[in-house]
């Protein structure tokens, strides 16, 4: 996945699930004697390696000696959000916020914790209070994308996802998604110009090449569909599941019913 703006924006994509959890040495836990600024790195290197049991009560202990850092309630409402506690998630953000009133992270974690519940329109508001201060944040564009997604309104989520590419160069996720929502909306041509022009500069991306496998395939290229299909299963398995293409991916419910129909006649 495309680099994102620091660890609070790393994290928020190891939230989305798009990023395998990375396995890590045993943690090397902090003691009170630890200087602070050791045990936030501790803290930090545990939440970046995806090794979230051991990186909660890292950041508990920074909050312990340091109760008023923003950025640590903020990393701690990610950890949080990763475990699946996305209500503590909010709190720990909203307590952020409270903090640092002018920072965007907070509101940008606080909408995937949203998200994560199905509060679309609270979630929106997030994302559309970073944008009235910055209408070019990529990571706000992408997510208020995957939001108006949610909610059916392709033709907004396209806009978004372009808006989001348009405003960080190599933003290939968010190419991806603008390429699938032109599917969705009955563009399949410009939807596989777009993908093939992925594939060419990315040809290890996988959400490029199940896309255009499930486009291919709906247009009878069955040959060349098994071909990029053969790339992106074994790049990333979880594209055979449409629970996690719908719910974690986001991918429209066109495409994954493209491809469900693929890999019914593939695995006959």
């Amino acid at each position: 996945m495309p680099s994102w703006l620091g660890i609070r924006r790393g994290l928020l994509a190891i939230a989305l699930a798009l990023a395998l959890l990375l396995p890590g040495p045993a943690p090397l836990w902090a003691s009170p004697a630890v200087p602070l600024p050791q045990v936030f790195e501790q803290a930090l290197a545990a939440s970046r390696e995806g090794r979230f049991g051991d990186a909660l009560p890292l950041w508990d202990q920074v909050l312990q000696q340091a109760p008023r850092d923003a950025a640590a309630w903020s990393n701690h409402g990610n950890v949080q959000l990763a475990l699946g506690r996305a209500e503590a998630a909010i709190a720990d953000q909203e307590r952020a916020m409270a903090l640092d009133p002018i920072n965007p992270d907070p509101h940008l974690n606080r909408g995937t914790a949203e998200e994560a519940l199905g509060q679309w329109e609270r979630a929106a508001a997030d994302y559309h209070w970073i944008l009235e201060r910055d209408p070019e944040d990529a990571s706000a564009l992408y997510n208020l994308g995957n939001v108006q997604g949610s909610l059916g309104h392709w033709d907004q989520a396209r806009d978004c996802f372009e808006a989001a590419a348009a405003a960080r160069p190599g933003f290939a996720m968010a190419r991806s998604s603008a390429a699938l929502a032109a599917f969705q909306l009955g563009e399949p041509a410009k939807a596989e110009q777009d993908l093939r022009k992925l594939v060419r500069r990315y040809p290890l991306f996988a959400d490029a090449r199940a896309a255009l496998t499930a486009l291919l395939w709906q247009r009878g290229a069955v040959g060349e569909a098994e071909s990029n299909w053969a790339a992106a299963s074994g790049l990333d398995p979880r594209y055979r599941q449409p629970e996690w293409l719908l719910e974690i991916r986001r991918w429209p419910p066109g495409p994954v019913q493209a491809l469900e129909n693929f890999l019914q006649l593939v695995q006959r």
